[in-house]
């Protein structure tokens, strides 16, 4: 019997699916990496999200483990290029919950443009103020997408009916598709409405949206970011939207999250910018949700059963 220990918690449609191609399900929610590996009896496979880092040394001292199947689309809690000079298969499931993040995005996007939570808010402390959530049509604006992966892609996408024109950029050549026009970095800044990030944490990406590109835009916009906060220097963002450079933002990940995306508030002093942030009136925010649907919850599950059936096709 092959075994697989689960480290996070996942729709059982995961592990009755492993139980299905014929693996024993383990499951170990709380333990540290160091007591696990005390223990590891020489699974087949690890099933993880992001609790905490699979690097060199868990790798090394995991003897038997054949995959690593990440529960989602983000892959920088796993050494990646180590695990697989080891021979370890590294198994994502961004197609998941791509159409979740896109309308995610579109929603943060509506909502920021036609001021609804503003408005909201004036209503149920009884003001009744119309011109002053008079807000603002996508259609006719220039929406541009940074990272045009499977997320900037379902993005873009599902802006196809709106009338409005979408641009990308992105470190790939030949992007260009039905739903984008791949444009040089430099018209890509200059002609952007609205800026919607799609990036994955890497070393390249770290503050990738920063004072100086913000600079480079030339003009106002509207900022969304549903790829990982680190990709962006909020203190930078902040002061942008202050001076008005920024029109809004809105933000389902946030610069300060832990690596396990869990627990934000849990510290007795959170950082200064980030209270900043919670608090500023141009800014909408949730907590790291983008992909987190009801329906996406079994889609990610049943993509990576998939995988791994397809892994065990081309392995044994």
């Amino acid at each position: 019997m092959k075994g697989v220990l689960h480290i996070d918690s996942n729709h059982e449609v995961l592990a009755r699916g492993l139980s299905q191609l014929g693996y024993e399900n383990t499951f170990d929610y709380t333990s540290s990496s160091e007591e696990i590996l005390d223990k590891w009896p020489g699974y087949t496979g690890l099933v993880v999200r992001s609790r905490f880092s699979i690097n060199q040394s868990f790798i090394d001292r995991a003897p038997g483990l054949k995959w690593i199947g990440r529960v989602g689309a983000g892959l920088e809690n796993i050494d990646v290029a180590y695990a697989q000079s080891k021979g370890v298969a590294v198994i994502a499931a961004p197609e998941g919950n791509r159409g979740a993040v896109a309308e995610h995005a579109l929603g943060m996007l509506l909502s920021m443009t036609n001021k609804l939570c503003a408005a909201d808010r004036s209503v149920r402390a009884g003001i009744w103020d119309r011109e002053g959530h008079r807000g603002f049509e996508i259609a006719g604006k220039t929406i541009g997408i940074v990272g045009y992966g499977v997320m900037g892609h379902a993005f873009a996408k599902v802006l196809s009916g709106f009338g409005c024109r979408v641009i990308c950029t992105d470190i790939k050549p030949n992007m260009t598709d039905t739903w984008a026009e791949q444009i040089p970095l430099t018209d890509f800044l200059q002609q952007v409405d609205v800026l919607s990030m799609h990036l994955p944490q890497a070393q390249d990406t770290d503050h990738w949206l920063n004072a100086q590109r913000i600079d480079q835009i030339t003009k106002p916009f509207w900022l969304i970011n549903t790829g990982r906060g680190k990709t962006m220097d909020t203190h930078a963002v902040l002061e942008a939207l202050d001076r008005g450079q920024i029109l809004g933002a809105a933000l389902d990940v946030l610069e300060f999250e832990p690596s396990s995306f869990e627990g934000l508030f849990q510290g007795p002093n959170p950082h200064p910018t980030l209270v900043r942030l919670v608090h500023h009136p141009k800014v909408l925010l949730s907590p790291h949700v983008g992909g987190w649907s009801a329906e996406s919850h079994v889609k990610l599950a049943q993509t990576i059963v998939d995988k791994v059936a397809a892994w065990e096709k081309i392995t044994y």
